[in-house]
């Protein structure tokens, strides 16, 4: 690629391409990973998170997830050159070789490591270490290529960071956490698939089998509606089994209302601002539902310092 930078002048000065490396971590989407691995984290205890376990936990999940996603540029700089979506990232553009970005990658995802074994728990370490290799690899490279059910089953590595971050905290699986995984992994289909109807016309040019590519677009607003009324029963879950009280269940059905109306409103209106809309509104959505499981679940302390 004729604009590529050479790898020499890329390890002599990084940093002058701090822009291009920060577009790698896709920092919009670690954001809201590590924002809800800090859900995760409160909701594991009654109290105050310990001070380690929210600042070494925080920095490990959102390197590994930093990680994953400079994988994801470096698989998928082909299919990033052809989509009008993604041409603009580094790799397409020639502002990063695949060397830099590798190496860029690798050292995320080490120093991602040893923070979590050293100063969290092995266990995090290893479930961070599978949700990283699940979507950085697994979907990355595999899935997203081989089946029209890829953001299906590579929504689990994404679902991961709130039971992440609980287990930074209890160092222990516990069944209740798995409930945040369900949401985010019901959240995930119809939030993507929204997108994916906007872009299909790019999908289908990258011959990247999404839904509305090889199903259809009607075919895909079915299912965006399917999975949203399934994403609005499981968020229930955390309210009928006692983790949350009245203040969370008012704002996941007021939420889920809002959701609903747009995976409704998509199967008479066909426009593809309807779909970006409702994508939009999908990430709008899940920052909020956390939000209110947070505000929700620290509610009976907050109570006493209003009276």
């Amino acid at each position: 690629m004729e604009n590529a930078v050479p790898d020499s002048v890329l390890s002599v000065n990084p940093l002058a391409r701090w822009r291009d490396y920060l577009a790698l971590c896709k920092p919009t989407i670690v954001a809201l990973i590590v924002f809800t691995a800090v859900v995760g984290m409160f909701l594991s205890t009654p109290g105050m998170v310990p001070w380690d376990a929210l600042l070494f936990g925080t920095l490990g999940i959102g390197l590994a997830a930093a990680s994953a996603a400079a994988v994801n540029h470096i698989v998928d700089q082909h299919i990033d050159s052809i989509m009008s979506r993604t041409r603009s990232r580094p790799l397409p553009r020639g502002n990063l070789s695949p060397a830099a970005a590798t190496r860029f990658a690798f050292t995320l995802g080490l120093l991602s490591m040893l923070i979590l074994v050293f100063f969290v728990n092995v266990l995090t370490a290893v479930l961070t270490l599978v949700s990283l290799i699940g979507y950085g690899f697994i979907y990355s490279m595999y899935l997203k290529r081989a089946t029209p059910q890829n953001i299906v089953i590579g929504g689990a590595a994404g679902a991961a960071p709130p039971v992440l971050g609980w287990v930074a905290v209890t160092n222990q699986l516990d069944p209740v956490a798995l409930l945040l995984f369900l949401i985010i992994f019901a959240w995930t289909p119809p939030h993507f698939w929204a997108l994916a109807i906007y872009r299909r016309k790019d999908y289908a040019n990258a011959e990247i089998p999404m839904l509305p590519v090889t199903h259809g677009v009607e075919f895909t607003r079915l299912h965006i509606l399917l999975y949203t009324v399934v994403l609005f029963i499981v968020t229930m879950l955390p309210y009928v089994m006692y983790m949350s009280g009245p203040m969370y269940l008012c704002g996941a059905v007021a939420l889920g209302g809002g959701f609903l109306y747009y995976a409704i409103r998509m199967q008479r209106d066909h426009s593809d601002r309807l779909a970006l809309a409702a994508f939009n509104y999908s990430i709008i959505y899940l920052m909020a539902l956390f939000a209110f499981l947070l505000v929700d679940h620290y509610m009976p302390a907050l109570l006493p310092l209003l009276d």
